[in-house]
């Protein structure tokens, strides 16, 4: 098995099919949209492929260290995840491929007018070992 992290994007990504923002969207279809992750998520937890998921805040802050005895530095002139990420699902499967597959799926939600968003979704996976590094 392999885990692998399913990112949603705000932006940075190419435009999804149904490009109509989430804000512009009724209530009956941001509830669609909501219903059919919670859905997927079941589903996936029923096949034992399911490990987390989250949908993040718009707010954020970055923030790291000034040195000892300093208050940490927050912000900065640099992209922010809280302008970039939405939410994330984290799965375990048995094969890229089928992460693939899942992303595919879970790109498919429905979005304005009841269309499938069609969004571009980052699929990353998660290190099993530290790389090796040679010198």
């Amino acid at each position: 098995m392999a885990k692998y992290l399913l990112l949603k994007h705000y932006r940075g990504a190419p435009a999804s099919v149904n490009d109509v923002p989430m804000d512009q969207w009724t209530p009956a279809e941001l509830e669609a949209h909501i219903q059919y992750m919670r859905d997927f998520a079941a589903r996936l937890e029923e096949s034992g492929e399911f490990v987390d998921h989250l949908a993040l805040a718009p707010q954020g802050t970055f923030v790291r260290s000034d040195g000892e005895g300093r208050p940490p530095i927050t912000d900065g002139p640099f992209a922010e995840t809280k302008d970039l990420i939405a939410g994330w699902m984290l799965i375990d499967v048995e094969s890229y491929e089928r992460a693939l597959e899942l992303a595919g799926e879970l790109s498919a939600a429905p979005g304005a007018g009841g269309k499938p968003v069609q969004e571009w979704l980052e699929l990353r996976p998660l290190f099993t070992e530290l790389p090796t590094v040679t010198e």
